[in-house]
């Protein structure tokens, strides 16, 4: 590859770092970025899981010091998103993913709409919007988590809307839970792609450093500025995500 390659890689990590600690679909950048210099979707599917890996261990690290994560939560729903993450994790190494993209897509739009459509449901607390059942969070971040170990890219969106909605946490909290759900389920996701040889441990390590370095950004942004703050960066990250997903099936 050429020399400028890998400075790019360590500048889109920072990107993919802030976008994933603020909202979520960082990896809608990385992904198209690795394939267009020949990494296979596979191998930059696993690839990209190392920066994901490193970069939520300083996110959730930033929210956990300034008091903002609530980690007994966190690992009450994060359990079955991991047990999912694991089925969508075997399932990615060989699975066609082209019809998922489009579903996917008009996922991603109908979150949009919600999140424009209903904005105090982001950034008011749980005493407004009670929880769900437990019984019923654990479908919901069961199948959440399955999509996460599939593909990864989106994951942060369909966290947020189950935290927001099905927890009854403000945007804020969700945002730093949804960090802890992930860390959680992507070592083993890693491994499942590592195992299977979709992984280039170089170019991983590279984005992560760029990673690293945007999370820790993200998180102090969003601490200081808020819900409103990453409600922004959901509708934004929400509109391009989908749009890439649409012209890419095209």
């Amino acid at each position: 590859m050429e020399w400028y390659f890998y400075p790019a890689v360590v500048a889109v990590g920072v990107v993919a770092g802030i976008i994933n600690t603020l909202s979520a679909a960082g990896s809608m950048l990385v992904l198209p970025f690795l394939m267009a210099f020949g990494l296979d979707p596979n191998m930059a599917n696993g690839t990209n899981r190392i920066a994901i890996l490193l970069q939520n261990v300083v996110g959730v690290s930033s929210f956990h010091r300034e008091k903002v994560l609530d980690l007994r939560q966190g690992i009450k729903v994060g359990l079955p998103a991991a047990a999912g993450a694991i089925a969508g994790a075997f399932i990615a190494v060989s699975f066609n993913e082209a019809a998922m993209k489009k579903a996917i897509a008009i996922l991603l739009l109908l979150m949009f709409l919600l999140v424009l459509l209903k904005p105090n449901r982001w950034v008011t607390s749980h005493e407004i919007h009670p929880a769900l059942p437990y019984w019923l969070q654990v479908i919901i971040f069961f199948l959440i988590g399955m999509y996460g170990g599939f593909i990864q890219g989106g994951v942060g969106f369909f966290l947020l809307t189950g935290l927001v909605l099905g927890c009854g946490f403000e945007l804020v909290k969700a945002n730093a839970m949804k960090l802890f759900i992930i860390l959680l389920y992507t070592p083993v996701a890693l491994l499942i792609f590592f195992l299977n040889g979709h992984v280039n441990l170089w170019i991983g390590l590279l984005l992560s450093a760029g990673s690293m370095i945007g999370a820790w950004l993200g998180a102090r942004m969003a601490i200081k500025w808020g819900a409103k703050l990453i409600r922004y960066f959901v509708l934004v990250a929400l509109l391009g995500s989908a749009i890439y997903l649409i012209m890419d099936n095209l």
